[in-house]
């Protein structure tokens, strides 16, 4: 089992923009898939986007592609969310989450909470005027 960090959330305007940073402890990090997701109040988990051990694969929601960036730097354990563009919908606690299990390039499965076993404790992101 692996802890992870998040950090970076606070409020920002619309429009603004946002770099979120989760830390894993352990040694393994390089081979985890790692996803982030979000929770706003009153509303399911949802997923956000996902990058595979290598970093080579990323995926993302409808709702942030083009908007977002998940990247990861094996040096520092962390995998990061870039966000741009932000608008008051994407309100939320945004958690990273850990995987020991590989999917292959574009998989469905990054996109489900349960094929994760390890979360953070998540960070506030507000985006109101």
């Amino acid at each position: 089992q692996v802890q992870l960090v998040e950090s970076g959330g606070r409020w920002v305007q619309p429009g603004g923009s946002l770099k979120l940073s989760c830390v894993v402890s352990g040694r393994t990090f390089n081979t985890y898939t790692m996803g982030w997701f979000r929770q706003a109040p009153g509303e399911e988990r949802e997923f956000v986007a996902g990058i595979s051990w290598s970093g080579f694969d990323t995926v993302y929601a409808d709702s942030v592609k083009g908007r977002f960036t998940i990247s990861r730097e094996h040096t520092k354990n962390s995998v990061y969310l870039e966000m741009n563009s932000l608008k008051p919908e994407d309100t939320a606690v945004y958690s990273c989450a850990a995987t020991k299990r590989t999917y292959y390039s574009g998989s469905k499965q990054y996109f489900s909470a349960s094929n994760y076993e390890d979360w953070g404790q998540g960070t506030q992101v507000t985006v109101s005027s």
